[in-house]
Parts: C-alpha cells; structure tokens; sequence
C-alpha cells in the first residue's frame, strides 16, 4: 500500500488552515503530522480525528493505493481493506460523538467518571455546572441505560484493570491536564458493613488504586472519590491510609512534577443534605492547586426531607415486573455469596 495526502494538504488551503492549526484542532502530533508530509502510513485513530477536525470524509484526506494496482483507490476488496475501512468508520462515530458532546458542553469543565453506573453521581455534578465528558462503566446493562438517557455521552464499557488513561482521554477528547475532575465511586461491597469485609484481599477492593492510576495518568485539577463508611475502620484504617498515601505522591510529567493536596476525608449522610435517606458515605477530595477545600454545611434539621416527601405524589404502585421478581429470587443467593 502506498498513501498519498495531498488532499488533505488542499483542503486545508481552501480552508485557511495552517498544519499547526489543524494539529491543535484534531488533537493529533507533529510526528504524525511528519509522517503525513513523508506519505507514510498513520493510526486510523489519527485519520478519523482529523476528519472530525474538518468535518470532511477520508476521502477527502487520503488516497491509499494498493501495490498491485496503482490506479485502485483507497476503496480496496480486499478483506484487509475492509476491516480498515470499518475500524476507521468506528473511530470517526466515536470521536464525531465525542466532539458533538464537548462542544455543546465547550464552557463547562469537564469531568472523567469512574465506576459511573447509572450515573447517579454524574447527575449531581452536572446540576453543579460539570459537564461529564466520558463515562467508564464496566457493566453492560448500566452502559444500556447511560446510552439510553444520554445518547450523546461518551462511554467506555469495559473493565477499568484493562483501560489506559490515555484511552479514557482520547474518549473524552481532552489531553493531560484538562479535565477538571475525575469522580467515581469503586466497588464498596468489600468495605461495607454489610458485606463479608474482605477489604484489599478482595478484587474488588483493589479497584481503589485502579481509580488513583487513572488519577495519576489523566492529571485532573481535582478529584471527588466517594465510598462506604466501612472502609474508614477496616483493618483499622489501613486501606484509607494507603489510599491516600498513594494519591499524595508527586507525579512527573513533561519536565514538571505535580503534587495533590488531601483534604481530611469525612463521612457525610445523605439526609443532612436533602435527601430522604439516612446513608453514610465516605468522600475524599483532592486538588492539584494546593487549595483548601470545605465540605458543605448540612442543613438544619427541621429541613431534613422524608421519605413522604419524596413519593408521597405517587400513583398507586403496579404488580411486580417479571424482571423484578427474577431479581428478587436471587437476593437469598447473593447474600450467601457475598456477604450483601
């Protein structure tokens, strides 16, 4: 295959662009764009940023002609070519999604979510002025409804131990250091009172340092974890101990090192701030800019809101969904299991 990207280089002529422009715009290297210059071939990753950046067609970038026949346009039969045409359609989708996203939310900072669920917690923070700009999800049927209520998120469905923050990044079209905050809430089955308290000899339980790498990689100016109560006395606090030691240590990057400042966790409850509910949660908050930061005041107790309050306007309620009872049927075996 040889490639050819003069079109690319008119386009950008009628356009009144200049390569550093379109390299800031598409997010892409200088070295990729070298090799552009040199007709070499580049990630389809790149091609479809570009495409995105220019609202153009590949077609309208390259001409990808195979060794057997010059005069073959990048439209090859052969099964190679097809797969790439395919890979580069899914690219282009996912970054076309993901730019739409970012710039309806251009003004807002934007936030990686973690372990994002249904998108319970992200629905607080966009209602404080947040834009979420990439969702990180390992279970399909949450993905399911996160695609349904936000058709225009970007998601990742897949299991966080295997997802890199560069990755997470390009899913949410921003580079290190511009995102404002990463928020999530790992697993908490393994800290729970609740639960067996298998703490850090639990999988699950060591997908809290899953959530300070992704912090350490993606360089956010803050960051908002939220967990059980539970994992303050277990092991008599030796999983925060080494949570936060690890969120404290200095990171390098690009010739300069940034270190987070830790604000004392605290556990809040969540009818102290107008929710219905007695439930207890650990937060722990951190920022790169060493300011202080205060938790919110709770409300008044005269101002606490009741479970009345909340769906007391409700109609009267149906008969159980077939997929209810399913999910009713096996609360006795996951409690044997798990502990919850």
């Amino acid at each position: 295959m040889t490639y050819n990207y003069n079109k690319l280089w008119k386009l950008l002529i009628d356009k009144g662009m200049t390569k550093t422009e379109l390299r800031v715009q598409a997010g892409i290297s200088t070295n990729i764009l070298a090799k552009m210059g040199k007709n070499e071939s580049v990630a389809l990753e790149s091609l479809a940023k570009i495409c995105v950046a220019l609202k153009c067609t590949l077609d309208e970038v390259v001409e990808i002609v195979s060794d057997e026949a010059a005069s073959t346009s990048i439209i090859s039969l052969s099964d190679e070519a097809i797969q790439n045409r395919q890979s580069f359609q899914n690219n282009y989708e996912q970054l076309e999604l993901s730019f739409s996203h970012n710039k309806k939310n251009s003004n807002k900072p934007k936030v990686i979510s973690l372990f994002s669920g249904a998108g319970g917690l992200d629905i607080g923070f966009e209602q404080a002025g947040f834009s979420i700009a990439v969702a990180v999800e390992m279970d399909p049927s949450c993905c399911d409804t996160l695609k349904t209520n936000r058709p225009d998120l970007p998601i990742i469905n897949g299991n966080i131990t295997d997802i890199t923050g560069t990755e997470i990044l390009s899913k949410a079209g921003l580079k290190p250091l511009e995102a404002a905050l990463v928020i999530g809430g790992p697993p908490c089955q393994s800290f729970s009172l609740a639960g067996l308290r298998k703490g850090l000899e639990d999988d699950r339980g060591k997908l809290l340092f899953e959530y300070v790498r992704v912090v350490r990689e993606t360089l956010p100016v803050g960051f908002v974890l939220e967990n059980v109560k539970g994992l303050t006395n277990w092991d008599s606090g030796r999983a925060l101990k080494l949570l936060i030691e690890e969120l404290s240590k200095p990171i390098e990057f690009e010739g300069k090192t940034y270190v987070y400042t830790i604000t004392p966790p605290k556990v809040l409850n969540a009818v102290d701030y107008g929710v219905p509910q007695y439930r207890e949660r650990l937060i722990l908050v951190g920022n790169r800019k060493g300011l202080t930061f205060e938790y919110p005041k709770p409300c008044d107790e005269k101002e606490r809101k009741t479970v009345w309050d909340a769906i007391g306007g409700l109609p009267a309620p149906e008969q159980p969904s077939e997929t209810a009872l399913r999910v009713a049927g096996t609360i006795k075996g996951r409690r044997e299991k798990f502990g919850f």
